[in-house]
């Protein structure tokens, strides 16, 4: 944060020796208890991190858009017996918490006390041992722990190296995504090889002042959602910007469109990379390389574009049917993953962990097809395929569609009771910062480009659609918010 460094390795290997001392001798924490952090960014994250792992304890990442009562519930659902959170959300959590788990603040009498204490030696731990607790985004319904172990990490870490870029010590990660999710696990290959860590002042995604850091740098990556990149494909100043010390840009955490990804391509250079994959397994299921995305775009190969690529290193991914067995190329089946990297299973969720984990494979949930090449394209949640009038409706493609119209800046298509079709199709759509919807002209896109069953039959105009931390769209909470409403909301589209 700012132009001083915080630590230099040795020192953050000193302060985090201590930490663990105080975390061990003042707190209790021993070898496989669990410790949470809910904070935003800050220059003291990966210290905290990194000391919960020298104490042997296992850390839990909480998102910092969580409410302080919803951190309140994980916290016990994990059974932690700490928290590290910082100023702006400790006395939400204390008020939801109570006295049931220790909150350590940062600047604070206990956290002047952790760092003061003395030093320990790392505890021993296996590769199979629990190492980072990831809440799954629950989108519907009850958020579940996704059990990640030292060995996934280091799996982790090694497909990075294998199959995005070698990192040298010269090679900054800045962090302008939730340390707690995505961009803390990105983390990790940076810390192996001693590249710096950048936290940006506002703790988060400024187009700004990520152009000011990625400037300050010799050379540096981020990791930024879909939302974000077109942010910064539009930021003022980016064609005086010094793109050409940019590493790697690494894109993902919801569907990226292939327009989205010509956009990053021109205005950043041919340095943009697609991961997919979920907290079960974190964005190393399948991937598409900074070549091979500028290859599709020289190409006009738009399906290859828009898939999110081949199998990552020591990975293998099928698409298989409801008997588990796989499908043939071009066939629409749930999306199943098998490697070092997938989790060992949900935290005291033994039914939920044989069913995701059945076969040896992780299901995903997600549904896709593959392509030439072994290019995997995602169609939707198996969820949130809308069957209206026994046709499948992919909310994808629809989506797709409507986001290709100019002034919509985002959308969701979701399905809601009827009595007649058993569902049908409600677009949410946002418009663009002073623009104006007109459902008659999504209409006559939608008829223009698909099949008229798969039209939206009614249109809501929000300002934002809901997201989880990791930026999906939460679309149980839009038929929740269309069954509270019964529609009154909605315009009704052209018949």
């Amino acid at each position: 944060a700012g132009d001083a460094p915080v630590h230099t390795w040795a020192g953050l290997a000193a302060v985090v020796a201590r930490r663990a001392g105080g975390l061990r001798t003042r707190l209790g924490v021993g070898p496989g208890d669990r410790v949470a952090l809910f904070a935003a960014n800050w220059p003291g994250y990966l210290e905290a991190l990194f000391a919960v792992w020298h104490a042997g304890a296992v850390v839990v990442p909480l998102s910092s858009r969580l409410h302080p009562r919803e951190a309140a519930e994980l916290l016990a659902a994990a059974g932690a017996r700490a928290c590290f959170a910082t100023p702006d959300l400790a006395d939400g959590l204390a008020s939801c918490a109570g006295d049931a788990v220790p909150v350590i603040v940062p600047g604070e009498a206990e956290d002047a006390a952790l760092r003061a204490a003395a030093p320990i030696a790392p505890a021993a731990r296996d590769p199979g041992d629990d190492a980072w607790i990831f809440f799954t985004s629950g989108t519907t319904g009850r958020a579940k722990g996704a059990r990640l172990t030292h060995g996934n990490l280091l799996a982790m870490t090694a497909a990075y190296f294998a199959d995005v870029e070698p990192v040298s010590p010269r090679d900054a990660i800045i962090h302008v995504a939730s340390l707690s999710h995505a961009s803390g696990l990105f983390a990790l290959p940076f810390v192996a090889r001693g590249g710096p860590q950048v936290v940006p002042e506002s703790g988060g995604f400024d187009p700004g002042e990520l152009l000011a850091l990625v400037a300050r740098s010799e050379r540096s990556t981020f990791f930024v959602p879909p939302t974000a990149l077109r942010r910064l494909c539009r930021a003022p100043g980016l064609g005086e910007a010094p793109v050409d010390r940019l590493g790697t840009v690494l894109v993902g955490a919801a569907p990226v469109r292939p327009d989205d990804l010509r956009a990053g391509v021109a205005a950043l250079g041919p340095r943009l990379w697609n991961g997919y994959g979920q907290g079960e397994t974190p964005l190393t299921a399948t991937a598409m390389s900074a070549p091979a995305i500028a290859a599709a775009i020289r190409s006009g190969d738009d399906e290859r574009l828009g898939s999110v690529g081949v199998a990552r290193f020591a990975t293998r991914v099928r698409v298989v049917g409801e008997d588990d067995r796989p499908l043939p190329d071009g066939e629409v089946g749930e999306v199943v993953v098998d490697g070092p990297t997938v989790m060992a299973g949900y935290l005291d969720l033994p039914d939920a962990s044989r069913e995701a984990l059945r076969g040896g494979w992780l299901h995903t949930g997600d549904l896709g097809r593959f392509g030439p090449g072994g290019h995997l394209t995602l169609v939707d949640r198996a969820r949130d395929v809308v069957i209206s009038g026994g046709y499948n409706v992919y909310p994808r493609e629809v989506e797709d569609v409507l986001l290709a119209q100019p002034g919509v800046a985002d959308a969701a298509i979701v399905g809601v009771p009827d009595p007649e079709w058993g569902e049908r199709v409600v677009g949410y759509v946002v418009a663009e910062p002073g623009g104006a919807i007109d459902p008659e002209a999504l209409d006559r896109r939608c008829l223009e480009a698909i099949a008229r069953h798969k039209r939206p039959r009614e249109y809501v105009v929000v300002d934002e659609l809901p997201r989880n931390p990791s930026g999906k769209v939460l679309k149980g909470a839009l038929r929740e918010r269309y069954a509270a409403t019964h529609g009154r909301e909605a315009s009704d589209a052209p018949r």
